[in-house]
Formats: structure tokens, sequence, C-alpha cells
């Protein structure tokens, strides 16, 4: 299994309120979980525990067999590729800088990060040529997530947290990256973590559907599973959706 959570909680420091309680789940190779749920409900939290942004009060996160807390943060994420709605490219690197930051601090050969920058880039359906020397402002918002995209696989890491990456964008580009991602997701086998208050997204590109409310694990099952689910939380959520 590639990600395994168990019992994970954290209560903000000060007052003590849980801001996730006591979720359990795993994602294995392949497989996209999308944690499914309305803001505040505990989805990126529940990221940034799995990475070591935050620190969990208490529970267990495991990523390859090998507890988190284990690993120095630095090396657990980058083990772990991480796409966010703003993307976060550097804006003074150019795209062949932003792919190619991590496999540089990991001191790889200047072959070798040319060689998977240019892999990497024809792999998310941007041209090497074309697109390598460019800066981010010259990239539509479509590209620039494709570049991110990139960027996270740039080590080859067994999982992917993508943080609503496609929130922002128009339906009609939105609509592309979903299925580029879920090709993507499916060639490469990579376990992926997906959050989303979207549920027409959530059904579209999950092997499963975790749904997060008040951060509690409310429901956990297939998107058949989801969709014919009768639990008033599930129904809520349809509903308001």
């Amino acid at each position: 299994m590639v990600l395994e959570v168990k019992d994970l909680r954290y209560h903000l420091p000060g007052n003590g309120r849980p801001l996730v309680d006591g979720i359990s789940f795993s994602v294995g190779a392949g497989e996209t979980l999308v944690l499914l749920g309305r803001s505040g409900a505990g989805k990126t939290t529940t990221l940034k525990l799995v990475n070591r942004l935050l620190e969990p009060s208490s529970g267990d996160v495991r990523v390859s067999g090998t507890p988190a807390h284990a690993v120095e943060p630095t090396e657990l994420r980058r083990r772990i590729g991480y796409v966010i709605q703003e993307i976060g490219l550097f804006p003074h690197f150019t795209v062949a800088a932003n792919v190619g930051l991590l496999p540089r601090l990991a001191q790889w050969p200047r072959d070798r990060i040319d060689a998977r920058v240019r892999e990497l880039l024809a792999l998310v359906g941007l041209d090497a040529v074309e697109f390598a020397a460019r800066f981010p402002h010259q990239l539509s918002g479509g590209q620039r997530q494709r570049v991110g995209v990139a960027r996270a696989l740039a080590l080859d890491p067994p999982l992917l947290l993508l943080d609503e990456p496609f929130g922002a964008l128009d339906p009609i580009t939105r609509l592309e990256l979903q299925r580029e991602f879920r090709a993507l997701a499916t060639k490469l086998g990579k376990a992926a973590l997906f959050v989303t208050h979207d549920v027409r997204e959530g059904l579209l590109l999950g092997t499963r559907i975790a749904l997060l409310d008040g951060g509690r694990l409310a429901f956990l099952g297939t998107p058949d599973d989801f969709r014919a689910s009768s639990l008033p939380e599930v129904r809520k959520f349809m509903e308001a959706a």
C-alpha cells in the first residue's frame, strides 16, 4: 500500500478544536482517492498532515510502508508530488528550470535533468522545443497547471497530493485537464489523493470517494456506492451540489 492513514487527528493549538477527527483510509498504486467535502471539512488539512506541513496530534501516516514521522520532512516531500490550485511556479524560472528544480536539489547530473524535463513536458502534452524556455507569465492557465503536474512528477514519486488543482480554470480547460489527469494517472499507476469540493469532479476522477464532514470520515467507497448511498451526509452533499 502506498499511503496508509490510521486514526489521524489534528487539533488546533490553543483551543484544541479538532480539524481532522480520527480518519482512516489507504491508497494503493493506481488508485485515486478523492477527498470530497465543503470548505472547512478537513480536506486540505489532511493533505498537509500527510506531507508534514502540519504535524498530527495523534494517529499514523505511512508512505510506502514507512512512518512519515520517521522521515526528515524534506526527504518525505521528495517522495510525494504536490500540486496546488495556484500552481506555485517560480515566476523568474523558465519552464525547464521549474520542472527540473527537485532533480537539481537532488544533485542529478545536468544531462539527466535535461532528459527528464523533456520527458515530463512530453508526458503532459507540452513540446519542450516550444515551451522549455518560456516563463510562467508567457503560458495560459492550463499550460501553467500542466507544468505544475510535470514538476510534481519530476522525482517519480509513488504518491501525488492534489489540492483542487483545476478549480481556478475556465470550465472547458478544467474538463480538458480532468480528462488528461485521469489518463495520466492510469498510465503511470501512481497513488493519488485528490481534494475537491466539486462532486462531479470527484465522481469523474475518483477510484474511491472519501466524504469528509466536520473533520470526520462520513463515507468511503466507490463512485457508484456514493451515488447509491442513503447516508444523510451523502444525500445532503449531493443535493447541495
